[in-house]
């Protein structure tokens, strides 16, 4: 069990007029000791919360008095004081085990803990969900969750999660959805293993079986130059016509039934046989933006000025989790300074991206007529295989890229390359040999950005 820290107190909040400062170690509050930030939530949600606090080696005890429900003020450094709940899973498709070697420990660590699920959008296997863990779900209400399903038959799926617990954790699934709890499903569609029939079959248990699931992702196998897994290949472009095909077949069974699509094939797919993206109304609130799903609708209908921008956040309970520390997509991208934009007269503007991205903006610029805009996509040899999408670009890539782009250009990058102002490489903007500005990644941020200077 570890004790959460205060890492930020608001200026004028309960928790600093009391005099809790930066560097705090909580011990306990009203006489407990909360095991995650959801637990903190609900003790600081009293009109009088009660701190065990140390600091510098001494221990002292803040009464703070406020409005119940009031924010307390105090950011913690982890959602989860006792250990993550680590994913005991070991399938071919992890893209944890595809990483290069030497890359910091922390980007290897599996979870499948179902609160960084609620927390965060993290998708849960179930495979380590116990009674306790669904009693609690339901006593606090912890919805929505995100869960891997990746296939329904039991024997499929013990293949596919190479854990014997797979066949059956999908009981859970059902108790869950019998209390309410919101369930968002995803499937990873390795070629050859849970394509083509499979597929069918999957979704068509979802239909049956779980009807009341939300929205379901499903996606293509990201495959890496660095797996070891040799049944793990990238799609062809027949494979994935066919996985196009399976869900919008799906989709106008789940709209006849439900008024809602339910199923959705992630963007990648549509730019890999290169088929126009499904209208924009089809993604409904898009529920699963994070997963791919509809980022590119979304993308243009921000950059082309829609009314309303599409929100690029998935529903869960981070923003009213009083406490919880920025993590994920929600974690600081650019660290403490961000990288301003350069307002120079008529300078021409290169957007550097991955190849999936560049397959999204260039059409858009042709539409608002900039030529003296280009879209320079940058191959990620970092990662190899078949991986394109911009997150996952890193420093080595860019800076190879850049030593042979002339001076003299504003050169525009999504944020969502960072994380705390460093690439996955540990490199930083300060180590390209182009100064870069960093931007917002969604289409209304970028149109502002290239509008700078206009």
């Amino acid at each position: 069990m570890s004790t959460p820290i205060v890492i930020a107190v608001t200026e004028d909040s309960p928790a600093d007029h009391a005099g809790v400062l930066t560097g705090d170690l909580i011990f306990q509050i009203n006489n407990e000791t909360p095991r995650d930030v959801i637990q903190y939530q609900l003790l600081v949600d009293e009109p009088e919360v009660v701190m065990d606090i140390e600091r510098k080696g001494e221990r002292h005890v803040f009464t703070i008095t406020k409005t119940t429900g009031a924010p307390l003020g105090i950011e913690v450094d982890s959602p989860l004081f006792d250990q993550v709940r680590t994913c005991d899973n070991h399938c071919e498709f992890c893209f944890i085990y595809q990483l290069p070697r030497g890359m910091r420990r922390s980007l290897s660590i599996k979870d499948d803990d179902y609160r960084l699920s609620f927390l965060y959008g993290n998708f849960t296997s179930l495979t380590r969900f116990t009674e306790a863990d669904f009693e609690r779900v339901i006593t606090e209400g912890l919805s929505p969750l995100y869960v891997s399903i990746h296939a329904i038959n039991q024997n499929k799926r013990v293949e596919m999660l190479r854990n014997r617990r797979g066949g059956t954790s999908l009981r859970w699934l059902r108790l869950l959805l019998d209390h309410g709890i919101e369930v968002h499903g995803q499937i990873v569609v390795c070629p050859g293993i849970n394509d083509g029939l499979w597929l069918e079959d999957t979704i068509a248990g979802i239909a049956d079986q779980f009807p009341e699931i939300k929205s379901l992702a499903v996606v293509p196998l990201g495959v890496s130059a660095h797996t070891s897994e040799p049944r793990m290949r990238p799609h062809t472009i027949k494979e994935a016509e066919q996985v196009i095909d399976i869900v919008e077949e799906w989709q106008e069974l789940f709209f006849e039934i439900s008024d809602s699509r339910v199923v959705y094939a992630a963007d990648e797919y549509y730019l890999l046989v290169s088929r126009p993206f499904p209208e924009a109304q089809t993604y409904g609130s898009f529920p699963m933006y994070e997963d791919g799903i509809g980022m590119a609708r979304a993308f243009e209908h921000d950059f082309l000025g829609g009314e309303n921008q599409v929100s690029h956040h998935r529903p869960g309970f981070f923003s009213s989790v009083d406490g919880a520390p920025a993590q994920g997509y929600r974690a600081p991208r650019t660290g403490e300074v961000p990288v301003k934009l350069i307002e120079k007269k008529n300078q021409p503007i290169t957007v550097l991206t991955g190849s999936f991205g560049a397959s999204v903006i260039k059409p858009l610029l042709k539409k608002i007529e900039r030529e003296d805009v280009e879209v320079l996509p940058v191959e990620n040899n970092f990662f190899g295989g078949n991986i394109g999408v911009t997150g996952l670009l890193v420093g080595e890539d860019l800076k190879r890229v850049l030593e042979e782009q002339p001076k003299g250009r504003r050169y525009l990058l999504p944020d969502v390359c960072l994380s705390g102002g460093r690439f996955l490489d540990d490199l930083t903007p300060a180590d390209l040999p182009r100064s870069i500005e960093i931007i917002p990644t969604d289409g209304h941020s970028l149109r502002q950005a290239i509008e700078v200077g206009i």
